[in-house]
């Protein structure tokens, strides 16, 4: 087995034993408002916004191409020898 895999399997296990642990009913205050809530259902929540947050700063940018479009003015596809005749001279 993996290493990667054993890692996942023991972070799997122990979520799953903190999350079975707390299932009491906890006062929850926010800004002027106190809600009665499970720790059970407050964890669940606080996880999921803090997966979702980490896939959206995780994830790879957008590689951004420098130069504009190619719109093929200056180089055409059909002609296989496009060097000027100033360019081959300084070739040879």
């Amino acid at each position: 087995m993996r290493i990667k895999t054993m890692i996942i399997i023991l972070v799997a296990v122990l979520l799953t034993v903190t999350l079975m642990q707390n299932t009491g009913t906890v006062s929850f205050k926010f800004l002027w408002a106190t809600f009665w809530i499970s720790k059970l259902v407050m964890l669940i929540i606080i996880g999921a916004i803090f997966f979702i947050l980490g896939i959206l700063v995780g994830r790879p940018k957008r590689v951004k191409r420098l130069g504009g479009d190619s719109t093929g003015t200056d180089w055409d596809k059909n002609q296989p020898n496009t060097l000027s005749d100033e360019d081959r001279e300084y070739i040879n």
